[in-house]
């Protein structure tokens, strides 16, 4: 009970956000949001990334089984999602990306805490950026076949994971006064998304809701399968293998919703899609928490 209590304590301010962004939309009547979501895909979410990676209490070179991990848990769970696009006559550009990238930032890490302490918050940090940097290289392909490697390499994104990890591996820190006003920015990022996701939920048709049932159990279910390959492969700590069964049981990340939104793919669909996946966590986000403790 005491789990289940806790992963709701997590999840339902997470709606509730989206929920204050719906209303915000219907009062406001479908206020323009792509200014905040720039600001956000170039400036915010760069700056997250870069202030947890060169945190001082984050020991990258240990961390190295997890960033496999990520990478392995992304690739095979689109390679699994492509064929269930197809058969449900879905464009795999819109559906596929949202189960591969999930929601390993503001859902992962606090539940990451919750289950494994500051230890599990560093390890889910390198999931998270590394899931990060697939999705504005690998992901941005997916979405839009005609994105250009030239623009990918001019992404702040990139330039913040690159930077971060510099940063993080040399043992080299920001200064405090350097470092605390940009995470105090990028720590924007997470509301400002679930925000955005809510206005544009006005424009969900109910036809794309249905379709997102099928999502909702695709991006756990696949993660789950190809997570639980992996910690059979590579050498992990039990603390490791831990969250890497939760990376995976996680639900579609927002950010799947901003990208799909710049590139013009069908972003109604795919906040149609994240917000299912998201409240269908409540089902399978404890059985991700069920391995990883076990």
């Amino acid at each position: 009970m005491n789990v289940a209590l806790r992963i709701l304590e997590i999840v339902l301010p997470v709606l509730a956000i989206i929920l204050l962004g719906y209303g915000i939309g219907r009062l406001w009547r479908r206020p323009d949001m792509r200014v905040v979501n720039r600001l956000n895909l170039d400036v915010f979410c760069p700056l997250l990334v870069l202030t947890h990676l060169s945190d001082k209490s984050v020991d990258l070179l240990s961390l190295w089984p997890l960033v496999v991990t990520s990478v392995l848990v992304v690739l095979g769970s689109g390679l699994i999602a492509w064929p269930f696009a197809k058969l449900s006559g879905q464009n795999p550009r819109t559906f596929v990306p949202p189960m591969m990238f999930n929601n390993c930032g503001n859902m992962g890490l606090p539940l990451a805490l919750f289950a494994f302490g500051p230890a599990g918050v560093a390890g889910m940090v390198a999931l998270f950026t590394t899931s990060n940097l697939l999705h504005f290289t690998v992901g941005a392909f997916i979405v839009n076949k005609h994105a250009e490697l030239k623009l990918l390499a001019k992404s702040p994104m990139i330039w913040a994971t690159a930077m971060g990890a510099g940063l993080g591996l040399t043992g080299t820190h920001l200064p405090d006064s350097v470092h605390a006003p940009m995470k105090m920015v990028g720590d924007c990022t997470i509301p400002l998304m679930l925000l955005s996701l809510g206005v544009r939920m006005l424009d969900v048709k109910r036809e794309d809701f249905s379709n997102s049932l099928l999502g909702a159990a695709i991006c756990p279910l696949t993660g789950l399968l190809v997570a639980g390959l992996v910690v059979y492969w590579l050498p992990m700590s039990k603390t490791q293998t831990g969250l890497a069964y939760l990376f995976g049981a996680l639900p579609p990340a927002v950010l799947n919703f901003l990208v799909a939104d710049y590139y013009k793919q069908e972003p109604e669909k795919v906040a149609s899609i994240v917000l299912v996946g998201n409240i269908a966590s409540v089902v399978f986000i404890p059985f991700g928490l069920l391995f990883a403790l076990r």
